[in-house]
């Protein structure tokens, strides 16, 4: 057996090499951060790591070595998610609305070390990217009460930027008072007009007075500079925190599955990874003023393998009865079904536009949870 001496030598002939090996992974992870910096991604990717540990669970045979190899790894991304988050501290993304409202709260979510740049409109937010302004825009496409953000889609046909990732954000709305409110103490609430008529239950049991506001972040503010007991504001729990208000009851809209899906846009298009690494796309596509062509686009899509997740239309502002269609679905676009399936598609098409390729992006909470479920 080797003594102490010779195997400490041995320990360090490979630290050596696992330095240099740690270096060369670390440069690496630079060349991740700057992609995701150009593409508008968040640090965090969890179908990607739980992806390496279960590879790497497969590389050790010694059942009783697995387990801390596999802590060794989480300990190596967690290192290089700190390195890509000192990288990407400087990344600004914009968004539409105040500090505190909800794409306030998606755009923490995401990119939790970014600067959040806050814009009046859609249109603004959307045009900071495109002029290098902002270095992506987070901004709502649809929510499962409301419908479709037209403006957005709109910008998706006509606009030059790419949607690199999707994250869906549950809406709950909260009611905050000043402090020391109570309940019975509330006669009035004040929100934005979508708030209020999905808290209506709420509202019309408890014989409440309505107050339009056009934000909900800016009705918390509001309550907060009143000072009134009777007064309260529907929004987040985030914009209470923010503006020093109490949650007088939580969750009280009608649907408690409200959901808000923002699109992550951005000036680079984000399907240079290995082909497949992408499960979804969006395309806009003009059907040919032709008996069946709209009919016939579809078809080709299907038969191409991909599955129709949303399929909405909306009127081209230059054409009178024209209309251009929007299309999400499973699968990848830029691989060779899908080259195939847009060279078919330009026969029954007179504009098609790859809007993006793109994941469901999450924030840490959930980025936390797959990761124990990795585990299991």
């Amino acid at each position: 057996m080797k003594d102490l001496k010779g195997l400490r030598k041995e320990i360090t002939e490979i630290d050596n090499k696992m330095a240099e090996l740690f270096v060369s992974r670390m440069k690496l992870v630079r060349q991740v951060a700057e992609y995701k910096m150009k593409n508008g991604l968040p640090v965090l990717d969890p179908g990607r790591e739980a992806e390496v540990l279960k590879n790497g669970a497969q590389r050790v045979e010694d059942s009783s070595l697995r387990s801390y190899y596999l802590s060794f790894l989480k300990n190596v991304m967690a290192v290089s998610r700190r390195y890509q988050t000192s990288m990407m501290s400087g990344l600004k993304v914009a968004y539409c609305g105040t500090e505190g409202a909800f794409a306030h709260i998606a755009a923490c979510h995401l990119f939790p070390t970014a600067e959040k740049v806050a814009f009046s409109g859609f249109k603004k937010a959307y045009d900071a990217v495109e002029s290098g302004e902002c270095d992506c825009a987070l901004l709502p496409v649809e929510n499962s009460f409301a419908g479709d953000v037209d403006q957005v889609n709109d910008l998706m046909f006509t606009g030059n930027l790419h949607v690199n990732g999707m994250y869906d954000l549950p809406v709950t709305h909260d009611l905050l008072g000043v402090s020391g409110a109570a309940i019975d103490d509330i006669k009035t609430v004040v929100s934005h007009p979508q708030a209020l008529s999905q808290c209506s239950t709420f509202i019309k049991e408890r014989g409440l007075s309505e107050k339009e506001y056009s934000n909900t972040a800016l009705a918390a503010e509001y309550v907060k500079n009143m000072g009134d007991k009777t007064v309260a504001a529907i929004g987040s729990a985030e914009s209470a925190e923010l503006f020093g208000l109490s949650v007088v009851a939580r969750s009280i809209n009608d649907d408690r599955s409200n959901t808000t899906r923002f699109a992550v846009f951005s000036r680079v298009e984000g399907h240079s990874e290995k082909s497949g690494s992408q499960p979804y796309f969006s395309l806009v596509f003009t059907a040919r003023n032709e008996a069946g062509s709209l009919a016939k686009a579809l078809t080709i899509i299907g038969r191409h393998g991909f599955n129709i997740r949303t399929l909405r239309s909306r009127p081209m502002k230059e054409l009178m009865w024209q209309y251009y269609f929007y299309v999400e679905a499973e699968g990848d676009i830029y691989g060779e079904e899908g080259k195939a399936c847009i060279e078919e598609m330009k026969e029954s098409c007179d504009k098609i536009k790859i809007v993006g390729s793109y994941k469901t992006l999450y924030p840490q909470k959930v980025y936390k949870e797959k990761l124990q479920e990795s585990e299991k």
